[in-house]
């Protein structure tokens, strides 16, 4: 049982995806409003990108007394979308239980140190254990199905956690807006990446629609083939 599930990302013509250096003040609305057509239970994101959006970086130090086991906790059970933070090691330090208009849900391996999950439960953040030292995906798709009834997530990057999602076979459908414009430098990561020995095989796809956007931007859309 799992959600279905929709990678989208937004990439230069040559398949970059990162924005920093584009001069083009309509590409973050562009992205968020084909995003909100899916009207997904929730988005998911990386630690690097959730870093960015928490907005902090530490958080206290012995608010565990005792150690904490290692069990789901689901401190808000019926919100209206979720924010799905895969993060193994416990570094993205939220100041709040909700950003964007979504409950925050931080995806944890069982390494991360006590104090952190005292401070999440403290500030109302739920989170789920995903493996001892890695992240199953599939796993905790199936969590977030059976626990919360999430039917469809938005996978929204950065790149390596798009490679996950594909590599690990789990993703419905695919969704890239390709801007109009090229983005030479070969250090910026693809829309999807993921490191070459962990890497299975090809994805493989059929077209399902092409729409151009304003701005001269396409929209296409993939699902499995």
């Amino acid at each position: 049982m799992k959600p279905y599930i929709v990678c989208h990302m937004m990439s230069s013509l040559d398949g970059h995806s990162l924005t920093d250096g584009w001069n083009l003040q309509y590409a973050s609305a562009l992205y968020e409003d084909t995003a909100a057509s899916f009207h997904g239970d929730g988005w998911i994101c990386g630690r690097v990108t959730m870093q960015e959006i928490a907005h902090s970086t530490d958080y206290p130090r012995g608010m565990a007394s005792a150690p904490l086991p290692r069990r789901h906790y689901f401190a808000e059970r019926d919100a209206k979308q979720y924010a799905i933070s895969i993060d193994p090691k416990g570094l993205v330090v939220w100041k709040t239980s909700n950003t964007l208009n979504s409950h925050v849900i931080e995806v944890l391996t069982e390494q991360v140190p006590d104090d952190f999950l005292a401070y999440l439960k403290s500030i109302g953040v739920s989170y789920v254990f995903g493996g001892k030292t890695d992240i199953d995906l599939a796993g905790v798709l199936s969590i977030l199905a059976t626990e919360l009834g999430v039917k469809k997530l938005i996978v929204e990057g950065g790149a390596h956690v798009c490679g996950a999602f594909v590599n690990a076979g789990l993703v419905d459908e695919f969704s890239v807006v390709i801007l109009p414009l090229v983005d030479g430098r070969g250090a910026h990561p693809a829309s999807f990446e993921i490191e070459a020995q962990a890497w299975r095989a090809p994805a493989y796809l059929k077209l399902n629609s092409v729409e151009k956007t304003a701005h001269d931007g396409v929209w296409l859309r993939y699902g499995r083939a």
